[in-house]
């Protein structure tokens, strides 16, 4: 069974058999306080009969009594202790009461009895009879209103019950679709992403706020990983395959060329060794930034906590300075304190400086502050600046502002673009600013605690 038949048939059969039994209390409840009411007005009537019949008896000629109070549809009657039947009156609408078996009682009695499935209260009464003997006197009175009144509930709510079960089959359709139609949206879409290999959504027309919305974003989230991951592994097969092609071609040229002639001449043996040591180094390099840039952002494991830019920029140029022996200058206008992952902070100070330090000669600048209710970073370098025309493409994968500049600075092209990965994993932006010949601005801007 479809679980959108299922839904329908739990539905209905949970909501009928709960509409069914709240019924059946209800008329069960309400016949009995109709009846137990029935009863106490009949109990007040048999009292007053009672006290009219017992202070008029032996005074009143006993036909006479006993008409005169007999109730309108019931009976009364007095009865002997030998249970012969002194003296009976009838109303005309219950006339059939006038067969019911006579009985004497020697106590207090009353009953609800059924007569030719007409519902009665009796009540009995031990009373002195003018000979001074012992008998009863007996009222009987229909109840059968309160009946018929809980048989016409009955009806009603039988009736209610059965027009209700329309709009419960009708809701439960609705709740039923309601719940499937994200479900078979997601199955459909699930097989469309199998049949064609594309990567598909599902639609968010409405903003329901459930947890059905939620489990569409979820699938939606979940095909946006899975497309960007394998984006990027497609980048990074691609990228690999491409750009490591070059230094195995240079390392297999000298290798073979060590083996012709390495031998003899030691000044190509160390050409050729310094050439393969370089394009190794390279190689490490870019398969180390390859293998970052495709791994997801998610699986970065970032830690954000407050950080003081003074302390993080401090410990990062002070190695750059032993590690290039050159002399950067750190600019605090003020203490500024961000929200960041302190190692990708690190590693992003540390691709800004590199590049600061690979196209430049004089002393790097480096100024922390805030401004526009950001914290920044602003690395500047005086060296030979970048065309206006190619700033927009420098965060490019393997783009080279000039190809003869960058064998003779080294690099992979990948540094700016890992640092624009990094800068988004850790919510900052990275701002440049350059002039050909004249140097560089890099700013990293950063959320304020």
């Amino acid at each position: 069974m479809k679980l959108k038949n299922k839904i329908n048939l739990y539905t209905s059969v949970l909501f009928i058999g709960l509409l069914i039994f709240m019924n059946i209390t209800i008329y069960l409840l309400f016949k009995n306080l109709m009846v137990a009411s029935e009863i106490s007005t009949t109990e007040q009537e048999f009292d007053n009969i009672t006290a009219g019949v017992i202070s008029s008896l032996g005074t009143v000629a006993t036909d006479n009594l006993l008409r005169a109070y007999v109730p309108i549809d019931g009976k009364i009657q007095l009865v002997a202790s030998d249970g012969k039947n002194l003296a009976m009156s009838v109303s005309p609408s219950e006339k059939k009461l006038s067969k019911q078996e006579t009985v004497f009682y020697d106590k207090e009695v009353t009953k609800e009895i059924t007569l030719d499935e007409n519902h009665y209260y009796f009540y009995s009464l031990p009373v002195i009879w003018t000979d001074s003997s012992i008998a009863n006197l007996q009222v009987t009175k229909s109840i059968e209103t309160a009946y018929d009144q809980s048989e016409t509930l009955r009806f009603i709510l039988f009736a209610v019950t059965f027009v209700a079960t329309i709009p419960i089959i009708v809701s439960s359709q609705l709740l039923g679709k309601l719940i499937m139609d994200p479900i078979t949206a997601l199955t459909k879409t699930m097989k469309e992403i199998t049949k064609s290999g594309q990567f598909k959504r599902i639609p968010m027309n409405q903003q329901t706020k459930d947890e059905l919305e939620q489990m569409g974003k979820s699938f939606n989230h979940m095909i946006d990983l899975l497309e960007t991951n394998f984006t990027k592994q497609e980048q990074f097969v691609s990228n690999a395959s491409h750009e490591l092609r070059t230094p195995l071609t240079v390392i297999e040229s000298y290798a073979s060329l060590l083996k012709r002639r390495g031998i003899d001449k030691p000044e190509i043996f160390h050409e050729a060794v310094d050439a393969i040591h370089a394009e190794a180094v390279r190689m490490r390099e870019m398969t180390e930034q390859l293998l970052l840039l495709a791994k997801p952002n998610e699986q970065w494991n970032l830690d954000f906590r407050s950080l003081s830019l003074t302390l993080i920029t401090e410990a990062t140029t002070k190695s750059f300075e032993q590690a290039y022996g050159r002399e950067i200058a750190l600019n605090v206008t003020e203490e500024v304190v961000v929200i960041s992952d302190e190692q990708k902070l690190k590693q992003l100070l540390y691709i800004i400086l590199e590049n600061a330090v690979k196209y430049s000669e004089e002393i790097i600048t480096v100024t922390i502050g805030k401004q526009n209710k950001k914290g920044f970073i602003r690395v500047s370098d005086k060296g030979i600046g970048i065309p206006e025309e190619d700033l927009p493409k420098i965060f490019d994968r393997f783009y080279r502002v000039d190809q003869a500049r960058s064998r003779k600075y080294g690099g992979t092209g990948l540094g700016l673009s890992l640092a624009k990965e990094i800068a988004n994993a850790i919510h900052a932006k990275i701002e440049v600013e350059s002039s050909l010949g004249a140097g560089t601005n890099v700013t990293i801007r950063l959320p304020l605690q």
